[in-house]
């Protein structure tokens, strides 16, 4: 009687976080490289699936895109450790994605599931300001 209590407390608990996890909307889903010379390369995520970091101790070159047809949709030059790149400028869909650390070139996969929202600029109230620099006088003495 007792495990039938257990396994029953057990399935609603799963059953009422399955429903809180799907209300979590996801923007993207990141495949990292599994290979273990692509450890270098720190790529994730960030906690509101918007943005992919890229963090290594060795720079990295490059990020690159590559589409179906083996163009690049995208071309970014980091020369940087430390990067961090904004989802909502890739349409929703399947990205390949590059980044070159020289020789080595380390290849993920991310998945846009949603539009990602682009926030809207911030407007500064429209008051006419002017700033006016005081004049400064020099005195000199004449020997």
């Amino acid at each position: 009687m007792k495990n039938i209590i257990r396994i029953l407390l057990i399935v609603a608990l799963v059953f009422l976080l399955s429903f809180t996890l799907k209300a979590q909307e996801q923007y993207a889903k990141l495949e990292p490289n599994r290979n273990i010379q692509a450890k270098g390369l720190i790529h994730k995520l960030n906690e509101t699936k918007d943005t992919l970091i890229l963090q290594s101790d060795k720079k990295i070159n490059y990020l690159y895109s590559i589409n179906k047809d083996y163009g690049r949709d995208f071309d970014i030059y980091i020369d940087t450790t430390y990067y961090k790149f904004p989802l909502n400028q890739l349409p929703k869909g399947k990205h390949v994605l590059v980044a070159v650390q020289s020789p080595k070139r380390i290849v993920f996969v991310v998945k846009i599931l949603n539009e990602i929202p682009i926030p809207d600029p911030v407007e500064l109230p429209s008051k006419t300001v002017v700033a006016t620099e005081s004049k400064k006088v020099v005195l000199s003495e004449n020997n």
